[in-house]
């Protein structure tokens, strides 16, 4: 039988599930009444608080080169993220996602490219062709791929659009249209 502490034996885990039910169980017990549910979110919050220091302890006793391979580890990255000590800036973190994420969106006719980062928002700017579900597929996997390395954001959204205004003639100004019914 494997040992689980030996990282030899323990099969890479996908963080993503446990993150989403993760999730799912906190919103479940912030929406219960009551002082049980109140006394639940006091205990996670204070061992997300220790962990967050054993974490940042950890970081300070390693070199840079251990502290950048934690931070590129999906799950270690994220917890560093989460608790404001991930070595790379947010900033950079955002606009990697988007680099990642391009070609993809390329793929399927779009462009994207990052607007900026404010209020713990980050702004792209995603333009699409075809029909709006797959528009609204493409917004999902930008929302996704920049909240995976940037988890202390609140948001992605769109910027709105830069619609260039209508072109309307010179001539189409100067002269009065016909209408239907009256002479020229």
């Amino acid at each position: 039988m494997a040992d689980p502490q030996r990282p030899e034996d323990r099969a890479e885990l996908d963080p993503l599930p446990l993150l989403t039910r993760a999730d799912d169980l906190l919103g479940q017990l912030e929406a219960a009444p009551g002082p049980t549910a109140r006394t639940a979110l006091e205990a996670v919050r204070v061992l997300t608080e220790l962990y967050g220091e054993a974490l940042a302890r950890t970081l300070e006793a390693t070199g840079p080169a251990v502290a950048e391979r934690l931070a590129d580890d999906e799950l270690v990255g994220h917890l560093l993220a989460l608790h404001g000590i991930h070595p790379e800036p947010v900033e950079r973190r955002v606009a990697r996602a988007v680099d990642a994420i391009r070609p993809a969106v390329r793929e399927r006719g779009g462009e994207l490219r990052l607007a900026g980062i404010a209020d713990g928002v980050a702004t792209v700017r995603l333009k699409t062709s075809g029909c709006r579900s797959s528009a609204t597929g493409l917004a999902d996997a930008v929302r996704e791929a920049v909240l995976a390395l940037a988890p202390e954001l609140s948001d992605v959204r769109q910027a709105d659009e830069e619609r260039p205004g209508a072109f309307v003639p010179l001539d189409a100004v100067r002269t009065r249209p016909a209408t239907a019914g009256r002479p020229l």
